[in-house]
């Protein structure tokens, strides 16, 4: 077909270098080809000397044969600097053992602080023959000043306090003043009666509890942001086999002086009273 008449059949446009479009392609397989060539080539050879450290390493570690080219040691691998030295586990069982110790220590310290203040609290109330009444406890909360005794702190189904209660809560309250320890005042009742004219035992409770804290924050001058209040109605007795005649015993409020430990210090501190006696 002659040139003109292909520029004809292409709307008079001449296609140029048709017939070398088949080259290209070509050229790129012999390419991958020869690629391919020496990669297998390359794949084809070997280093002896690096295959037979090879064969002797797995040999030997898998336990066939023995060798002194290669290392067999046991134990931790650690520098040579560092030969000598406690490891990280060495280390971490050294940091918790000391820091049990510290929290014992601590512990202990933090005790012998509650007793003192037991001990100072309870010189204060006898100088002033007010001890009669009062129990102390203390525990992994801190020091506890119960305010307990019948008819002594609280008549039946009242909150009103007693003159007895006012003197005990002028003795206790500028100790209280002092500390910074955050308090607890705990109302209770005996709940074993109708506590009219209150409508429950947990508000007959709260009265009592919220009283003694209107006392020491209005007229004694504890800090109000270091005091709270809490009702716990019937549901504490001293004793759960309590007789009638003592029933009265749980008209009662309890000044908890709580224990400014951490957590892990509070809770040794039945260990450490253990201990003491």
């Amino acid at each position: 077909m002659s040139a003109r008449r292909q520029k004809k059949q292409h709307g008079g446009h001449e296609e140029e270098g048709g017939s070398e479009r088949w080259t290209t392609s070509y050229m790129d397989m012999v390419t991958v080809l020869m690629c391919l060539f020496i990669v297998l080539y390359a794949m084809s050879t070997f280093d002896k000397d690096k295959f037979e450290k090879l064969r002797l390493a797995l040999s030997t570690g898998f336990g066939e044969t023995k060798s002194h080219t290669v290392d067999t040691a046991t134990g931790v691998v650690v520098p040579k600097r560092d030969v000598g030295k406690k490891g990280t586990e060495a280390a971490q069982t050294s940091t918790g053992t000391s820091s049990a110790s510290a929290a014992t220590v601590a512990a202990a310290a933090e005790t012998q602080k509650l007793s003192e203040l037991e001990n100072q609290i309870s010189a204060a109330l006898s100088a002033q023959g007010l001890s009669s009444n009062v129990s102390y406890s203390i525990t992994s909360r801190g020091l506890t000043v119960g305010l307990v005794g019948s008819q002594t702190f609280f008549a039946g189904n009242s909150d009103q306090l007693q003159s007895v209660t006012l003197h005990v809560l002028d003795v206790i309250g500028p100790i209280l003043t002092k500390l910074p320890n955050q308090v607890a005042v705990e109302g209770h009742a005996d709940g074993h009666a109708n506590p009219y004219p209150f409508a429950s035992d947990w508000d007959l409770a709260a009265g009592r509890s919220t009283a003694v804290l209107k006392y020491l924050v209005g007229t004694v001058g504890v800090p109000e942001g270091r005091i709270y209040s809490a009702s716990y109605g019937a549901a504490r007795p001293i004793s759960p086999n309590m007789v009638p005649s003592q029933y009265a015993l749980n008209r009662r409020v309890d000044i908890v002086i709580l224990s400014s430990a951490p957590e892990n210090v509070r809770d040794l501190i039945p260990k450490e009273l253990a201990a003491e006696k």
